[in-house]
This record gives C-alpha cells, sequence and structure tokens, in this order.
C-alpha cells in the first residue's frame, strides 16, 4: 500500500513540476497534497484491494480539493491560516472558534479546536474543524494535531 501511495506521490509531483509559476506552482502543491493526504486517509477504509481503491479515490478528491484551494490562497493566506491554527490548538478552549482573514485577497476562514486529549504515545492532541472561505465559496476539513517535543503541532490527519 505504501508503495502505491508514494507512486501517486511522484506522479503528482511529477505533475506538478511542469506546471509554470505562480498560481500554477499553488495549484500544483494543493494538488499534491491534497493527493497524498487523501490517499492516506482513503486507505485507511476497506481491507486487500478495497483499501487500495478507497486509497486511489481518496488520492483522486485530495487532489482535485487541494488543487481548488491552491487555486486561490496565497502565502499570506496559507501564512494567516496557519497563525489562527496555531492560536486555535495552543490557547483557546474547546469549541471557540478562531478566525483568520486576509485583507488583500478577501479568503478568510475559521479554525475550532475540540478538547484536548492524549494519545497512545502520550503526546497532546486536539482534533479540529476549520472553515476556508475562497471567491464566496466556502469548504469544511476536520483534522487532528498533536503537540511536538519542541511546542509545535503538528497535523497528523
Amino acid at each position: 500500500m505504501l508503495k502505491r501511495i508514494a507512486l501517486v506521490s511522484v506522479v503528482a509531483l511529477g505533475l506538478a513540476a511542469c506546471q509554470s509559476t505562480g498560481q500554477g506552482q499553488k495549484q500544483g502543491v494543493g494538488t499534491v497534497l491534497g493527493g497524498v493526504a487523501g490517499a492516506v486517509a482513503g486507505a485507511q477504509f476497506g481491507k486487500g484491494s478495497g483499501r487500495v481503491a478507497a486509497g486511489a479515490a481518496g488520492a483522486l478528491l485530495g487532489a482535485f480539493l487541494g488543487n481548488q484551494v491552491g487555486q486561490s490562497l496565497d502565502n499570506a493566506d496559507r501564512l494567516a491560516m496557519q497563525r489562527s491554527t496555531n492560536n486555535a490548538l495552543e490557547r483557546q478552549p474547546s469549541g471557540t472558534a478562531v478566525a483568520w482573514k486576509n485583507p488583500d485577497s478577501g479568503n478568510h476562514g475559521t479554525v475550532t479546536p475540540k478538547p484536548v486529549y492524549t494519545d497512545s504515545s502520550g503526546k497532546y492532541c486536539r482534533e479540529f474543524s476549520q472553515t476556508v472561505t475562497v471567491g464566496g465559496k466556502t469548504e469544511q476539513a476536520y483534522g487532528t494535531a498533536c503537540r511536538q517535543p519542541d511546542g509545535s503541532w503538528k497535523i497528523v490527519r
């Protein structure tokens, strides 16, 4: 399974490398990251060949969604989103949404953390929900982040 995920990643990276800089580069990065995340998430379901199919379907869906988000989010958007995500995970009570907005692009969103828990390896983790609004269209996502030894938060799902 990991070989297939790696193959999907290599193909996606190759396609992203063929795109021009600027807008195409953002879409390429979004496509690659979304494809890899989708493949990993999809591979969690099913058994045997069903697991491979779920991984492939997840890769395609993730690549499409990543492409769409990458099409419109620039570095300033991603920085604002990252800051609000770190703030939400580190400082905010469960259920308290933290908003971000890039006044130059008009893109905006929220991050809402869930309760802190300790995973099987003893790390502090939090699930969170996130909205991103680009060009008036809002997408919602869910994830889990765990605190790293250096104090930073790393998205694990």
